[in-house]
């Protein structure tokens, strides 16, 4: 029996323990966070107030109250278990990070005490020399920053022997400036609140004192069982399958999809959400997706600060529950070759601090005028900084997935709906036509529309589309921080919220609707072809898209470089998102992430090639050597005839063998010569190498990997087959 076939045989679920929980979801949501709903508990009033000062005015707290919170925040966490705390924050890896520290406090010769102070809980310093910081540091400066982030509440983290406190915290040098993904994205969300405040005053709402950004990110995920995961090095040091011939069934029927959940992944799903839940993550759907065994968790809206906080914790819980079932969670955007990969639409929105959706049509035609224009406010961000939305998503993973026929293509286009565009349509032509009274009622620059809430279908297609009351960015990647692409999202936003207050100021219209709609018209004939209705798939729109003057960037180095372009830094710089320096830092981390990837990637498959496909392939030749020597022994010395086909088809067979391992030999022989030329390229041209030969080499090999897979009998292939991972019970 091979390594694989007793894999195979060794398979099943883990026996489950089943334990008593409370019925009721509502009885511990939340119950292991330092939440405002549980801060009232442990803190004064006045301390409490001035608490929430900070969080949504920026208003300092007091080093006093700071020690009143830390002491309640340390009595709280002690009281649930917890031994240590730590500062969490999101380095530019795009993983987290902590340095776990004691509570306790030497209090003299063999005597303890616990104790945490407010300094500890506001400022923390962890060794930075270790963290990417493309070029913001020198090395040898190991000193970093983090500082507690308010409004993201304390956490803690269980396992099997102990708890610790987490504290959400932002991560900075020295000198000031940004080492991690979350303190863009606050300095976005503040950009994006002064943009969207004033221009809500402009139409009347001068209560309104705060904006924010909402999101909800679907996280796709594959499962694999574990003992086939342990066997297969590409998927253990990649995250994805570098070889493997597709399965004869993989997703064509589609029986899969929003099919019943198997037993298995159902308790896994059971214990994520039930473990989500205690951290305050609020899973709301879980489902099959399209590939056989892939799979989805979606949450409800949250403010998108903690929305990307929670996106981590649910990658991380994901993890790690997985292998207490015996499973591995797999969030690469193409684990395997032939069917879909995994995505993370990131749903966004806006809010006022009076719960009101800016995206959301409303019952008044007034309403409607405000809602038209932060819609066009929409459309010409993304038609200007089309370029920063595709480098927000440029990965490694991603250049698999994008392009491919679940994901959208690297062309950013937006998707409204027949009504919406119907709508635009008629605004810009400046005509008044009578629709249906279900749709639209009197519509035209003189009369303002009225429509429905539910204003278009799905098209799932399309990588920046309406969905009703929000914008879905389809094309992040499973695997990314979400942090990243609603920075971006925020600020190109915020200037284009400014762009149509200025434009509404400076028009000469009779009214202010009549301003107003002058706005919005002359915004959509200017953004009209950002938007598309059809097949993004169809190669008919990769044409009209290059007609229009869409860019089509497939690479990651080509769509990175909207980070080194003057005028995306003068818009960053201008709403203090990203300084000139944090963009080029950025800029030269993921241009180096992204050539790590691929030579990790290269090298994997050359060691694997070496030592187990082409061994497999040999041990076969020689049973199909040795079983053609037999039948010519036999005709020669024992007078036993074959007909001449049947010789023929066996030589045939052998040297077919041996054509696909030479191939495969030569190719890697190649490809280790590449990766030895690189050494002495630096950067992007690094990048543009690897893009344009390393990958086809690579994919090259793959082909004449999975051809050889293909005839090798099972007895002599020990890698895990796609059949098998794909299909576990």
């Amino acid at each position: 029996m091979g390594v694989r076939q007793e894999a195979l045989f060794r398979i099943k679920a883990v026996e489950l323990t089943k334990n008593e929980r409370p019925q009721k979801v509502s009885s511990y949501f939340g119950e292991n966070t330092f939440s405002l709903s549980i801060m009232p508990k442990h803190i004064s009033k006045t301390t409490l107030a001035a608490f929430k000062l900070w969080m949504n005015e920026g208003k300092l707290i007091t080093i006093e109250q700071a020690n009143e919170i830390a002491n309640a925040m340390k009595g709280w966490a002690i009281s649930k278990g917890a031994t240590y705390y730590t500062h969490w924050f999101q380095p530019m890896t795009g993983l987290t990070a902590e340095k776990h520290d004691s509570f306790i406090s030497f209090a003299g010769p063999g005597k303890v005490i616990e104790k945490f102070s407010g300094s500890k809980l506001i400022q923390g310093e962890p060794d930075a020399s270790s963290f990417p910081s493309g070029g913001i540091r020198a090395t040898f400066e190991a000193r970093g920053y983090t500082a507690w982030d308010p409004s993201s509440p304390a956490f803690i983290i269980e396992s099997t022997l102990g708890k610790t406190l987490c504290i959400p915290t932002i991560f900075i040098s020295y000198h000031g400036e940004s080492l991690d993904k979350k303190l863009p994205l606050l300095r976005s969300d503040d950009a994006l609140s002064k943009a969207a405040v004033r221009f809500l005053k402009l139409f009347g709402h001068k209560n309104v004192r705060k904006v924010i950004s909402t999101c909800g990110a679907e996280q796709e995920y594959f499962l694999i069982d574990k003992g086939y995961y342990n066997l297969r090095q590409d998927l253990l040091l990649t995250g994805r399958t570098l070889v493997g011939a597709p399965s004869p069934k993989g997703q064509q029927l589609e029986d899969q999809y929003f099919g019943a959940i198997k037993e298995r992944v159902l308790n896994f799903m059971y214990e994520v959400a039930e473990d989500a839940y205690k951290l305050g993550i609020p899973l709301m759907t879980r489902h099959n997706e399209v590939a056989p065994h892939q799979y989805e968790f979606a949450p409800v809206f949250e403010e998108s600060n903690i929305a990307a906080d929670h996106n981590q914790l649910l990658m991380e819980l994901m993890k790690k529950v997985a292998l207490r079932h015996n499973l591995v969670c797999l969030l690469h955007e193409k684990p395997f070759a032939g069917v879909n990969g995994s995505g993370k639409h990131l749903n966004w929105s806006l809010a006022d601090d009076k719960g009101n959706n800016l995206l959301n049509p409303g019952d008044t035609p007034a309403d409607n005028l405000q809602f038209l224009a932060v819609l066009v406010a929409v459309l010409r961000a993304v038609y200007l900084h089309a370029d920063l939305l595709r480098a927000s998503v440029a990965m490694a993973g991603n250049e698999h997935r994008l392009g491919a026929n679940e994901a959208p293509p690297a062309i950013i286009s937006v998707f409204l709906g027949d009504q919406l565009t119907g709508i635009l349509d008629m605004i810009e032509k400046g005509k008044k036509t009578e629709v249906s009274k279900l749709d639209i009622i009197d519509l035209g620059v003189g009369r303002l529309p009225t429509f429905n809430k539910d204003t278009t279908d799905r098209n799932r297609t399309s990588p920046f589309a309406f969905t009703g009351a929000k914008f879905e960015f389809r094309a992040v990647g499973s695997s990314q921080n979400i942090s990243t692409p609603i920075a971006i999202i925020n600020t190109i936003i915020a200037e284009s919220l400014d762009y149509v207050s200025d434009k509404i100021l400076a028009s000469k219209g009779k009214d202010f609707n009549t301003k107003v709609m002058q706005v919005v018209a002359e915004i959509i004939k200017e953004t009209k072809d950002i938007r598309f209705e059809g097949n993004n798939y169809a190669p008919e729109w990769v044409k009209e898209a290059a007609r229009r003057g869409l860019p089509n960037i497939a690479s990651t180095h080509e769509s990175l470089k909207a980070l080194q372009k003057e005028e995306n830094t003068k818009l960053f710089e201008k709403y203090n998102v990203f300084s000139r320096e944090e963009l080029l830092a950025r800029y030269h981390i993921w241009i180096h992430t992204y050539n790590l990837t691929l030579e990790i990637e290269a090298h994997t498959l050359y060691e694997m090639v070496n030592a187990s496909v082409v061994p497999f392939g040999y041990e076969y030749a020689k049973l199909l050597a040795d079983n053609l020597g037999g039948l010519v022994h036999l005709e020669k010395d024992a007078s036993f005839t074959l007909p001449d086909a049947v010789i023929k088809d066996q030589k045939e067979h052998l040297a077919e063998v041996f054509e696909k391992i030479y191939y495969v030999r030569k190719n890697a022989k190649e490809m280790s010569e590449l990766l030895e030329k690189a050494k002495d390229i630096d950067g992007e041209k690094r990048a543009k190498l690897y893009f344009d030969e390393l990958k086809p080499l690579m994919e090259h090999i793959r082909k004449h990997v999975d051809a050889l897979e293909c005839v090798v009998s099972d007895e002599h292939w020990d890698l895990p087959k796609y059949r098998e991972m794909l299909f576990i019970k």
